[in-house]
């Protein structure tokens, strides 16, 4: 006795693996998930009959196990108010607080000749910053 997979529940099971191997390719493509975990299919065919052996119920399912996404971490600098006892509390993300990132840095300005160029103006910027790589020593 012989089944076909794909005609099984009038192609229900072919259907529901399809899905499932979507999720799992999905997953799989996922930067926020880590590369190494692996993950699963699992097709169950259950049987269920009758008293008289006459007719039995057959379910289908299709599972899949997928890795989970990774955590996203951030930082919060907490002081206490010493005098009315409140506290504070500030995120900073994962640099040093107080520290520059790049996006704080203005992403219009290059340097040409030394000069400190605005591309969107053509303005010259002067900063104040002294390039001592030039410098002769004594």
């Amino acid at each position: 006795m012989e089944i076909s997979l794909q005609e099984l529940a009038g192609g229900a099971l072919q259907e529901k693996v399809n899905q499932a191997f979507e999720k799992v390719m999905q997953n799989m493509q996922d930067p926020n998930t880590p590369w190494k975990n692996k993950r699963k299919i699992t097709v169950g065919i259950t049987f269920a009959q009758n008293e008289d052996r006459t007719d039995c119920t057959c379910d289908i399912s299709v599972d899949t196990k997928l890795a989970a996404v990774k955590p996203v971490s951030t930082k919060f600098c907490t002081q206490k108010d010493l005098a009315t006892g409140e506290i504070y509390a500030q995120e900073y993300g994962p640099g040093i607080r107080g520290q520059m990132s790049f996006e704080d840095v203005d992403q219009n300005m290059v340097e040409i000749n030394g000069n400190m160029v605005d591309t969107e103006t053509g303005e010259i910027k002067e900063d104040g910053v002294i390039d001592l790589r030039g410098a002769k020593q004594a």
